[in-house]
């Protein structure tokens, strides 16, 4: 997850204590091929993380102008090229805290969002990732972010509410 500059500047006044950033997770389903017919099994778009070589869905920091929706939005377009529109809020959660090889720490609050996917091929948009594909929803690729497989479930299960 590259650094945005407001959380660069925060760090020159406060060094590495812990932050609490809003964060979104966002879980990209295909339910239809390119030619719009239907899967046995939806598709989850998901990246295979540089830093770590997790696959995972798509997340990162909102950034300061942005709503929680138009950051998913924003995310998936940068670290995947595709266009997808938010269905929902699928569940909302805080991350225990996490602390970088720089020393860094910080939590975030986590707002995961179904989104489906509009168009566009992936493609790695960023350096953040070093692969972007689509799997079946049932065959999700290893090694994978444990937190982001019960993200997924969330945004598959659509008639449901959201988890919190």
């Amino acid at each position: 997850m590259v650094t945005p500059d407001f959380v660069l500047d925060l760090r020159e006044e406060i060094g590495h204590k812990e932050l609490f950033l809003p964060g979104v997770t966002s879980v990209v389903l295909r339910r239809e091929d390119e030619t719009r017919t239907a899967l046995e099994v939806p598709e989850v778009l998901l990246v295979k993380r540089s830093d770590n070589a997790h696959w995972s869905a798509i997340s990162g920091i909102l950034e300061p102008g942005d709503s929680p929706a138009s950051g998913a939005q924003r995310e998936v377009r940068e670290e995947a090229g595709v266009q997808a529109r938010v269905v929902r809020v699928a569940g909302v959660s805080a991350t225990p805290p996490s602390v970088y090889p720089n020393g860094d720490q910080c939590r975030f609050v986590d707002i995961a969002f179904e989104l489906e996917w509009i168009s566009g091929v992936p493609q790695v948009g960023d350096d953040e990732s070093t692969h972007v594909a689509w799997f079946p929803a049932n065959a999700l690729p290893e090694p994978f972010t444990e937190s982001h497989r019960e993200r997924i479930q969330w945004a598959l299960d659509s008639g449901a509410p959201a988890r919190f």
